[in-house]
């Protein structure tokens, strides 16, 4: 019984954020778009960096969900298969594959799918209707072109939503741009995430904003310190994202008047920041660590936060292939693990000399 009703928080949870956060606490910013799952990280460095990220640039093609403008040319020819595990029987599998031309620019593609499992369905009587699933992906195409210091890209994407064979789909589109500084590890990403339209709402249901998100950030190591530190806004586009649900009772004070709680400036400023770092104790070894305020506020209870909003990764490279692994806290009663295999095909299929 236990694993179902955490199914269907968390199914609840991803159509109401942005983020993917949910509480009886105190409530989301979410509600009024669709296609939200479409802000969740969709590899664990991506995870493993606080959910999101437009600066770390590096062999990782799974980047290009986060910011297209990461396409590089380590990317090139590699494919990347991600895998995570939610609560209860809710799953995601993702694709990435980057490749160069020599007159279009570099291209990434990907493809993500995500399903919620099977539900059990009943009429207004309560007598049962068998079973119906619950399901979202999304076609991703990159196109990166970069000059110099700097890199312009554009994801066009379609994405499709079912629910008991009642069907939404849309075409969103990502534009970003990167600034690498060509001699120190600087870099600078500004991204627009998911600008498009619903080309058709459920039946039954008028069309609905997309999850729009203006985000930017910075990486950058220090010379002489194994560390890389990632800082990154998001949400630039709404001042205020902080919401406090009218119902919610506050606490009592000394008279036994009811204290409503209140915003306050410092938590509208933080829950636009996610912190993360990389600790790079070698070439096929790194750690990985982030801090997202906002979902650690949206994820909390009344009486605890558990490891909402904190994520803790590792990669390690063995032979040809790269492993990424991350555990992301989104809520007190557990959290989702992330897994990433990446490898390059080109060296895979060349003939030896």
């Amino acid at each position: 019984m236990i694993r179902p009703i955490r199914r269907c928080l968390f199914l609840l949870a991803c159509f109401a954020l942005d983020l993917g956060g949910f509480t009886p606490a105190t409530a989301q910013i979410g509600g009024q778009q669709a296609f939200s799952f479409l802000n969740l990280p969709t590899s664990a460095k991506l995870a493993g960096l606080g959910g999101i990220n437009v600066s770390s640039r590096d062999a990782d093609g799974t980047m290009l969900y986060g910011n297209p403008a990461l396409l590089n040319a380590d990317m090139d020819g590699r494919l990347a298969l991600g895998y995570v595990d939610y609560l209860a029987d809710i799953k995601q599998s993702t694709a990435a594959y980057v490749f160069n031309t020599v007159k279009a620019g570099r291209f990434g593609v990907g493809l993500t799918y995500l399903n919620y499992g099977d539900f059990k369905q009943y009429d207004p009587a309560g007598n049962p209707l068998g079973q119906f699933s619950v399901n979202e992906y999304a076609l991703s195409i990159a196109n990166a072109h970069t000059s110099g210091a700097f890199t312009l890209a554009a994801t066009l994407k379609l994405a499709g939503s079912g629910i008991a064979g009642n069907h939404s789909f849309a075409a969103l589109a990502d534009v970003g741009g990167l600034f690498k500084h060509p001699e120190q590890d600087f870099t600078v990403g500004l991204v627009v995430r998911n600008a498009g339209i619903q080309l058709k709402p459920y039946d039954g249901a008028s069309r609905e904003p997309m999850p729009l998100d203006v985000e930017i950030g910075t990486s950058f190591k220090p010379e002489h310190l194994p560390f890389r530190f990632s800082f990154s806004a998001h949400h630039l586009q709404q001042l205020d994202i902080v919401y406090l649900d009218p119902n919610q009772r506050g606490q009592l004070n000394e008279n036994g008047e009811e204290i409503k709680p209140k915003k306050s400036l410092g938590d509208k400023i933080a829950r636009h920041f996610v912190i993360g770092g990389e600790l790079l104790l070698s070439k096929n070894l790194n750690l990985r660590l982030g801090y997202n305020h906002l979902q650690r506020r949206e994820l909390r209870l009344d009486n605890t936060a558990g490891g909402a909003g904190f994520s803790f990764g590792v990669m390690l490279r063995v032979s040809q292939f790269q492993l990424d692994y991350t555990h992301a806290g989104y809520h007190a009663s557990g959290g989702a693990n992330y897994f990433t295999i990446a490898r390059n095909l080109d060296s895979l299929f060349k003939k030896p000399q």
